[in-house]
């Protein structure tokens, strides 16, 4: 990925067509995790390319949004908050140096297959959370 001056529907579309045909070029689909954010949308495709080619690099994603009212219990956010105190948590001077920090972080936590060790359950959500799920009866 590559950091972008500001975070617009046409720097969404290239950022995934490099996943599609640059990072992932073998991979049938890729499975991209996403905030809410109004520019992440496969509409953005269509914006910044042509139909064809918008329609070929759509069909090759599969995109995840993160719980509007429950962020928090977003695994994505979990690693994103590893890259900050671990990269991000001080002044960097350039983008090329962030690129460079970062990507080597991710090369880092890639090769140690790191993981995050889920302990929230279905029933503590249920129990923390009764106004957002149905009622099951006994």
């Amino acid at each position: 990925m590559a950091a972008t001056d500001q975070r617009t529907k046409l720097d969404f579309a290239h950022q995934m067509k490099w996943l599609v045909d640059e990072r992932y070029p073998d991979a049938e689909v890729v499975r991209v995790i996403l905030d809410n954010l109004n520019t992440h949308r496969l509409a953005a495709l269509y914006e910044a390319f042509e139909p064809a080619q918008a329609r070929r690099i759509a069909r090759r994603l599969e995109l995840h949004y993160t719980p509007k009212h429950g962020s928090w219990l977003n695994m994505a956010e979990l690693e994103l908050s590893v890259f900050d105190r671990q990269c991000w948590d001080r002044r960097i001077g350039d983008r090329d140096t962030l690129a460079r920090q970062t990507q080597a972080l991710e090369q880092q936590r890639n090769a140690a297959k790191a993981t995050v060790r889920w302990q929230f359950t279905t029933q503590d959500a249920r129990t923390r959370l009764h106004r957002l799920y149905p009622s099951i009866s006994a």
